[in-house]
């Protein structure tokens, strides 16, 4: 079978989706993999696995409705030349605009991948609301015959439903988001001596950047042994976004170093001692989490759709409101005033990555679910940690459906609030 998988940044073909892609090629089907640039490492690298790549453009970050029509054009232009039996979209552009040109040539198979509603449909986003309804309306039309929507949260199901981008009859597939190679981010022991807080993301404030500074400054005011870090690539076109500017003054404002984002954060991660994301922005399920916890490291995020899903509050992490730098401040000083919390908790953290998060588990799940493995593959026992997380709910009169069912129930549990 032919698969072409539409995404809207090279770089996350390989750190993203690169262990799915060769999933697929070595269940015997031909890939190709589709972004808008060019990047001589990704294109190397999906060439020694087999993977087809063709650049089709796109204006990442663009709201021009005209100027995305071209998107769809040469999607269909695509399409045409490669003949797809299956499309597999992910993001926001590759999702409309190609689920669109899988209907408009009758592709006999198209699904799309989650991996978030992002910032337009975020409750604080500024964003227009006539821009929202566009968006809803686009991907509706997008995943109208999709034969399933993967999801990486127990929120987004409920959501795309209250913005008509679903209906209650929609095939809605929750995953334990993209999965961590747990070989590649393996354990690894903390620092022997301080504590070093490290936040990776995006450089926007929607990831809470500025409550992290806060919270660091006031903390470093009286525990000056301890160390924050922030690593991420400048966001120049967001409308959040942080420059290398702006980060130079916080820099000299705040007691926090700054480190250019990267293409291997494992070193920064086995250097810290706990990871914080702070993000208020609509996650599906933060990648850096799970990296994070697959190297054994205690984590603290926000009480947000997406954040909240991999944590079990006191175990493996903490959970804060949005927004609130002194609730994130709070959360930090548990770990600076009993430092072996973050020995026990992380060891917690990498127990719940190797049963519930294992890149090879939600691969064999997807996959499964677009029938697209081989007999030998299907043979395999599922993991009972891992089961398939259908959200279809015509059978339940559109009940918002079940989470994927693990063996532990307290991973599964809804988190319980931090008291503040």
């Amino acid at each position: 079978m032919k698969v072409l998988v539409l995404s809207s940044l090279a770089y996350s073909l390989t750190n993203f989706r690169g262990a799915l892609l060769r999933e697929l090629v070595a269940n015997g089907h031909t890939v190709v993999a589709v972004a808008p640039d060019r990047n001589e490492d990704v294109e190397r690298e999906l060439d020694a696995s087999g993977i087809g790549f063709r650049q089709v453009a796109m204006e990442r970050t663009g709201t021009n409705f005209l100027r995305d029509l071209g998107l769809l054009f040469e999607y269909v232009r695509l399409m045409l030349r490669e003949r797809p039996d299956l499309v597999l979209a992910y993001t926001q552009k590759p999702i409309i605009y190609g689920g669109i040109a899988a209907r408009l040539l009758c592709v006999p198979r198209f699904y799309a991948l989650m991996s978030g509603l992002g910032h337009v449909f975020s409750e604080d986003s500024h964003a227009r609301v006539g821009l929202r309804k566009l968006v809803s309306k686009l991907y509706r039309e997008a995943v109208r015959r999709a034969r399933a929507i993967f999801v990486f949260n127990r929120d987004d199901r409920a959501d795309m439903i209250r913005f008509g981008i679903v209906t209650p009859r929609h095939n809605v597939v929750q995953v334990p988001g993209s999965g961590v190679d747990l070989e590649r981010f393996v354990q690894a022991p903390l620092p022997r001596q301080g504590l070093r807080f490290l936040l990776i993301g995006r450089l926007m404030r929607d990831k809470g950047v500025y409550e992290f500074l806060e919270a660091a400054a006031r903390i470093k005011a009286d525990h000056g042994d301890c160390e924050f870090w922030v690593l991420g690539h400048y966001e120049r076109n967001n409308p959040t976004g942080i420059d290398e500017e702006e980060c130079a003054r916080l820099a000299r404002q705040y007691p926090v170093t700054f480190i250019p984002g990267c293409s291997d954060v494992r070193p920064y991660l086995e250097a810290s001692s706990v990871f914080v994301l702070p993000s208020f922005y609509r996650e599906g399920l933060p990648r850096t989490i799970l990296e994070a916890m697959a190297t054994g490291r205690a984590v603290i995020t926000t009480d947000m759709p997406g954040c909240r899903e991999p944590i079990v509050e006191g175990e493996n992490g903490y959970l804060v409101e949005p927004r609130d730098a002194e609730a994130l401040r709070a959360a930090m000083m548990r770990f600076v005033e009993e430092p072996e919390r973050a020995a026990t908790m992380g060891a917690r953290a990498r127990d719940l990555a190797e049963k519930v998060y294992d890149v090879r588990k939600v691969n064999h799940q997807l996959l499964e679910e677009m029938d697209l493995l081989q007999a030998p593959w299907r043979a395999e026992p599922e993991a009972p940690e891992v089961r398939r997380g259908i959200c279809d709910a015509a059978a339940s009169g559109g009940a918002t459906g079940p989470v994927p069912v693990r063996s532990e129930p307290d991973t599964v549990s809804e988190p319980r609030k931090v008291a503040h």
